[in-house]
């Protein structure tokens, strides 16, 4: 397939989306993908405070985590559908109303129950919101430059978020309490849910007129949350253990349904005729992949500063600056130079830059490391090269793809990222332990297979359909 991109983009955005303006619709997605983004990461850094202040056990402290990521991941490719179904914008406010509304409970809860299930509930939030936030984008803009400008504006922020996460997160719990990491998305959510409000339009199409594919929803959200409870097993019994492998194959078996079901039925929740699209099938692979890396840059490098080199939250959160830096960078460099060049390899370029960043971290961590060494020149390498790569692959994950079909794909990519980074991360903290007891020594092979990770990635780029500027 080709893509051919015309100079009157823009123009043709403006005119987009049944009269919704298109910095409407971007700034709408771009904050609702910060909200999501930053609260999977500043919660962490809160949870001592938590533990303390509710008085929870190890069993309950983990479930606040679960809570919110099963609820995410199971429920993403059901909130990308219901958009197509029932109208972006109704959608969108619906995601941010049980958002904002579960934060609230959370921040105001008084036991482990009131907050595991103001988690559970802001993570089904999220999984509504999320995949809308990119349907929004292609949606309004059509393909061409106007839509890569956006997508880059879109991956900046909501990667900047979980940048961000452990600074905010610091900041709010050392000189507040950690019922305000909760708390702040309350004034947030309703200033964007004034935006939605107030300029986005709702426009369903024959799309409207179908009804939601419910054995196919029931199917897959279950099966993409047992996938993503039975990774999460894996970390502490490993991969052959009855308690991991029991959610595992239960996953894949509804998984398997799922398929067969969407084959036959006459309105999938998903149409499977989108994986024959070469990019959005090597797009969406190939974001799985680099995603599995991409995660050991913010995890690996906040434990590796606070336990080996015991910096605080806070310095903790200012040392990540320049790697958000780097990932703004990148993602706006990108629609400049994939005007100028074959996306593909623009993609590859990033790839590669990642790949060598993560290989020079993996060469520099040491317990005598320090920011200027050991942290700022292998980070910045490491964030910009994401930064190139993930703006081409969001693009062509999402190309080709009819407008009525936008938050379906959505909701794959989401789901792509999620389980990619579920994956991964397990994958490099059992690396990480099994290589002897210095952390250092651990935190420098979770970045070395990060590399070869990235690397294999990256090579699926060659696959992707060739564009043509």
């Amino acid at each position: 397939m080709t893509t051919i991109q015309e100079g009157g983009a823009v123009e043709a955005g403006d005119r987009q989306a049944g009269g919704t303006p298109p910095w409407a619709a971007l700034l709408a997605a771009s904050i609702g993908q910060f909200l999501v983004v930053l609260d999977i990461s500043v919660v962490n850094v809160a949870l001592p405070g938590m533990r303390a202040g509710l008085g929870l056990g190890a069993t309950s402290l983990q479930w606040v985590v679960n809570a919110y990521s099963l609820a995410f991941a199971g429920f993403l490719l059901l909130g990308g559908r219901a958009a197509d179904l029932f109208g972006r914008k109704r959608v969108f406010v619906t995601g941010l109303g049980l958002f904002t509304a579960a934060s609230l409970a959370g921040g105001l809860a008084q036991d482990a129950g009131m907050l595991i299930g103001a988690r559970a509930v802001q993570g089904l939030g999220a999984a509504i919101l999320a995949p809308v936030t990119l349907s929004l984008i292609t949606g309004t803009f059509p393909e061409g430059p106007a839509r890569t400008r956006a997508i880059a504006t879109w991956t900046a922020v909501g990667t900047a978020g979980g940048a961000t996460g452990g600074l905010v997160g610091g900041l709010l719990t050392d000189y507040l309490s950690w019922r305000w990491v909760l708390l702040i998305n309350v004034p947030v959510g309703v200033a964007v849910a004034v935006i939605a409000g107030r300029w986005l339009r709702d426009e369903r199409g024959a799309a409207a007129r179908q009804r939601l594919d419910l054995p196919g929803a029931v199917l897959v959200t279950g099966g993409v949350g047992l996938l993503a409870f039975g990774i999460g097993r894996t970390e502490h019994h490993g991969w052959t253990s009855r308690d991991s492998l029991v959610p595992l194959l239960a996953g894949l078996v509804l998984l398997a349904l799922f398929v067969a079901v969407e084959a036959r039925t006459a309105r999938p929740l998903v149409q499977l005729r989108l994986f024959r699209l070469r990019s959005v099938a090597v797009g969406n692979l190939a974001t799985l992949v680099s995603t599995m890396a991409g995660f050991a840059l913010w995890y690996f490098l906040s434990l590796y500063m606070q336990n080996v080199l015991h910096y605080s939250a806070v310095r903790t959160g200012v040392s990540f600056l320049p790697h958000t830096a780097g990932i703004i960078l990148g993602s706006k460099l990108a629609p400049t130079l994939m005007a100028r060049m074959d996306a593909r390899l623009l993609a590859a370029g990033g790839g590669l830059t990642a790949a060598a960043g993560f290989a020079w971290q993996s060469a520099v961590l040491d317990a005598g490391g320090t920011f200027a060494g050991s942290i700022l020149g292998p980070g910045i390498v490491m964030a910009t090269g994401f930064g190139l790569l993930m703006t081409p692959l969001v693009e062509a994950s999402t190309a080709g793809a009819d407008r009525a079909e936008a938050g379906a794909v959505a909701g794959v990519v989401n789901t792509s990222r999620t389980i990619g980074g579920a994956i991964g991360l397990t994958i490099l903290a059992t690396a990480a332990a099994r290589s002897g007891s210095d952390l250092a020594d651990g935190y420098a092979t979770a970045f070395l297979i990060a590399a070869i990770i990235t690397a294999a990635g990256t090579a699926l780029v060659a696959f992707l359909p060739r564009t043509r500027r």
